[in-house]
């Protein structure tokens, strides 16, 4: 690997501030920088994530490893522009991200690949799609190709609804509106995991379990959101389902990477339904970066120093790497979001309470914030804050995070946040550690 000095992380959102946290505790890493950063973050860079060429100076400027947190950099190319001047970056190619940049390339993968996925139809045509959701028994899932900061999808519950959906995808005010296209797909049941990975183009390191809270209200109600809070470990993930869902899933997405002429090196991320009859696992998308927010439940966990698996990587060596070691604690992160999101919502509402959170085994790490002129942080985002817990079992973690959440205020009463993070693990039995590492 090409000598460095420093880091580079590049976003602006909780998933970013955490990465920085747990890279700076590794003794290969002088000094980090986030471009462009956020309220909580240090060392800040004025550089937007989209400016690649700037990014690029900067990195060889300052001796650093780039670290890719969001979607758009990667699907812009930016591992592509890095790798031209021979500079340190983690994430995959502008090629190897399709399988989330684009969700009809990624269910034509899956299909060409023999990779479990509920089934589907493509359409660009509004017309046409709805009177397909006319045709169907039950209502469907409605996804819209291409990017959308996790409110790319709605799940319906009624043929009106759906048919909305359509509509709000299609009438975007996009310059290739002509060429979006949706897709609709059969609802699945079940239990939703995230299932991430480092991946070297060869072969893989996961990481230990988490679950995302997508829906924006408690019991899994409202719109779809970036995610409102995780927790890790997953209790009911045992040894059969984990060699399931690698042999399934994991394995032949290796295969197809391969087989379409692309090394995938970053973290591949498999959005599953555990389907409640089957059991059996089911894709439901593909990330090709670390999630926001499983990154702060899973990185709280981590004991081994990133930096050695983010290099090895990098370099196609992750098989000769002994397996990441994780404390035995759990961890549930609490997603606190401006009144509004995912729709609208005001900014620029002074934070108080933060001190109050300090110890007690509980992390915050900042999104939507930024320091107004007498260094006040305050609110600049949907999501602003994630407020994790750490403790012996899921509950302690939980009981903890949510006891600093209450500290917490900005606004009159503008702050908001699901009251129930993990709670379906806490109704399993097991709210421990589980015997396997995942």
């Amino acid at each position: 690997m090409v000598k460095y000095d420093n880091v580079l992380i590049i976003g602006s959102g909780g998933r970013e501030h955490c990465l920085g946290w747990k890279i700076s505790q590794s003794a290969k890493v002088k000094k980090i920088f986030f471009a462009p950063g956020n309220g909580g973050t240090e060392t800040n860079v004025p550089i937007a994530m989209d400016d690649l060429n700037r990014l690029r100076q900067f990195a060889k400027d300052n001796s650093c490893l780039t670290v890719v947190g969001p979607e758009r950099p990667l699907a812009l190319g930016i591992v592509n522009v890095f790798e031209e001047y021979e500079l340190p970056i983690f994430g995959p190619s502008k090629k190897s991200s399709r399988l989330e940049w684009s969700k009809v390339y990624a269910k034509q993968f899956m299909n060409k690949y023999g990779i479990p996925t509920a089934p589907f139809s493509t359409f660009s045509d509004a017309g046409e799609a709805e009177q397909y959701v006319n045709s169907l028994p039950d209502p469907p899932v409605i996804k819209v190709d291409g990017l959308a900061q996790g409110k790319g999808v709605v799940v319906s519950a009624n043929c009106d609804d759906a048919i909305n959906a359509i509509r709000n995808f299609t009438s975007r005010n996009n310059s290739e509106k002509d060429h979006i296209r949706v897709i609709v797909e059969k609802r699945l049941y079940g239990n939703e995991i995230s299932f991430i990975a480092l991946c070297d183009g060869s072969s893989i390191m996961p990481l230990v379990s988490s679950q995302d809270h997508k829906r924006a209200n408690d019991n899994d109600l409202g719109p779809n959101t970036g995610g409102m809070g995780a927790f890790s470990p997953i209790p009911f993930i045992n040894s059969e389902l984990y060699h399931k869902i690698v042999k399934r899933i994991i394995d032949p997405t290796l295969h197809g990477l391969k087989d379409s002429g692309t090394r995938f090196k970053g973290f591949l991320y498999a959005g599953l339904m555990i389907e409640q009859e089957t059991k059996e696992p089911y894709v439901l998308e593909f990330n090709v970066r670390m999630g926001d927010p499983e990154c702060q439940s899973i990185m709280t966990r981590m004991k081994s120093d990133l930096v050695d698996y983010l290099e090895a990587t990098i370099e196609g060596t992750l098989s000769s790497k002994s397996p990441i070691e994780w404390k035995q604690d759990c961890a549930v992160c609490v997603v606190m979001a401006s009144r509004g999101y995912p729709g609208k919502y005001e900014t620029g509402k002074v934070i108080y309470g933060l001190d109050a959170t300090l110890g007690n085994d509980v992390y915050v790490f900042h999104s939507g914030t930024i320091k107004d002129k007498q260094n006040r942080l305050i609110t600049n985002g949907g999501r602003v804050l994630s407020v994790t817990g750490m403790g012996p079992d899921l509950r302690t973690a939980s009981n903890r995070a949510y006891s600093a959440v209450k500290n917490i205020h900005w606004g009159n009463d503008e702050e908001y946040y699901r009251n129930d993070i993990g709670y379906k693990a806490l109704q399993v039995n097991k709210t421990g550690p589980h015997s396997h590492s995942l």
